[in-house]
């Protein structure tokens, strides 16, 4: 199986000069975790996650911070400033079990997914996780009889 049979080719992306409030506001619409960060031209330049998102917050144990104080806390900070980068990347040709080895191997939860340096989709541990629960040679043992 290759990648371009699981990865999503829905990708939202964000620009490096975008803040960290608006690219966790697309995370929040989108339901995503991970968003690619492209240049001008479309090239992908890095990834910013929801994790990256929460390294650069404000605690939210501190009860003296309000929720507007966080907003304008990430409204001030790029994806820039924070993205991943180098971010490795698979083709669509690549196959599932070296696209999963190399999350894993990089401890990363996604790879864009590039063809002809152009971003086509993402494939994330979600879409991987899926595999396993459709697999028919993944299903259940069977419970053994016992004379």
């Amino acid at each position: 199986m290759i990648v371009r049979q699981v990865m999503s080719t829905k990708v939202f992306t964000v620009l490096p000069d975008k803040t960290l409030f608006v690219a966790g506001e697309l995370m929040d619409w989108a339901h995503v975790r991970h968003v690619p960060v492209v240049d001008a031209h479309g090239r992908l330049v890095g990834i910013v996650s929801h994790r990256d998102l929460l390294r650069a917050s404000i605690s939210s144990v501190e009860t003296h911070i309000v929720r507007a104080e966080r907003r304008q806390h990430l409204a001030q900070i790029t994806v820039a400033q924070v993205m991943q980068t180098p971010t490795h990347t698979v083709t669509p040709e690549t196959t599932v079990r070296q696209a999963a080895a190399t999350m894993r191997a990089f401890h990363v939860g996604c790879l864009p997914v590039i063809e002809h340096g152009v971003l086509v989709g993402i494939v994330t541990a979600h879409d991987m996780l899926g595999l396993i629960v459709h697999s028919p040679s993944l299903s259940e043992p069977q419970a053994s009889s016992a004379a």
